[in-house]
């Protein structure tokens, strides 16, 4: 184990500890393989699941965990119009399970996003019966605002050049609180606790993931 990791294996015992207060269960892997052989023993078959637009859902390997295994999912992305949008929504707020990530976490277990729709951020805070979140080492932030910095200066840039958008962060590297049609930052959301215990499960990964 390098000195990187090191560090936060040691980082995360207090954090996994602050997440429990809060009401949130958190759980630490060494790797993504470690977290993909937890989910695949601990997931039932014929589960309900859904997910929120995550590059770390998508580099961990999860996302291709869930479609190769025996689960009834919910794909937004096959929605072909703003009705059938609107009915998968509502589907995937009954969900047995919804996966995502956290744009920032504070060392206090705070989880910080940010989001464009907000469809993401309302699984989070309410529906589906567990919430997983698939969180790299490199999402951990010292402080509140540490952490609402790091979402607007380092992950909405490049969710932005990810997603093709026309901004001022785009272009320039860093938040300019814009207003453009294009902007990804129209809601901001602090959990700061869960109010059903362990409903939130953060899966905190020795890696760095997504943005």
């Amino acid at each position: 184990m390098t000195p990187k990791e090191e560090a936060f294996l040691a980082l995360s015992k207090g954090l996994i500890k602050n997440l429990e207060m809060r009401g949130m269960e958190g759980h630490y892997f060494d790797n993504s393989a470690a977290l993909c052989s937890y989910l695949k023993e601990t997931l039932p078959e014929n589960a309900v699941i859904s997910w929120g637009g995550s590059m770390s859902v998508e580099e961990s390997g999860v996302m291709a965990l869930l479609h190769s295994g025996k689960y009834a999912l919910i794909d937004r992305s096959e929605a072909k119009t703003p009705a059938q949008a609107r009915e998968y929504y509502s589907r995937i707020v009954l969900a047995d399970y919804y996966f995502m990530s956290t744009n920032a976490i504070t060392m206090d277990g705070e989880l910080v996003n940010i989001d464009g729709n907000g469809n993401r951020l309302a699984c989070l805070m309410q529906g589906p019966s567990h919430v997983c979140l698939v969180v790299g080492r490199n999402k951990v932030s010292t402080t509140l605002e540490d952490a609402i910095h790091r979402v607007r200066n380092i992950a909405a840039p490049a969710n932005v050049k990810r997603l093709h958008k026309q901004t001022p962060c785009g272009a320039g590297g860093r938040c300019g609180d814009c207003f453009s049609p294009d902007c990804i930052c129209s809601h901001t959301v602090i959990t700061r606790r869960s109010g059903h215990p362990g409903r939130i499960q953060v899966f905190l990964v020795n890696e760095d993931l997504g943005y």
